[in-house]
């Protein structure tokens, strides 16, 4: 089970779950490349492009549960 926190650096949730990526992408965060990801949390991340931390938190896990039952 898969189990990202909001405490986790982008740049780190990215590298051990790929598929996440997608996740990232379709919530507004496509900055995956810039320097803030490199230093950023996910929380620090989403909160400063207005997202949902709970509703992003629950779609990178689900992205990355999935696949590791595959």
């Amino acid at each position: 089970m898969a189990k990202i926190t909001k405490e986790m650096g982008i740049i780190e949730a990215v590298q051990q779950y790929p598929q996440t990526i997608e996740v990232f992408m379709n919530f507004g965060m496509g900055c995956l490349g810039c320097a803030a990801a490199h230093f950023e949390t996910i929380e620090q991340g989403a909160l400063a492009h207005g997202m949902d931390v709970e509703a992003l938190m629950i779609a990178l896990n689900a992205a990355a549960d999935e696949a590791e039952a595959q």
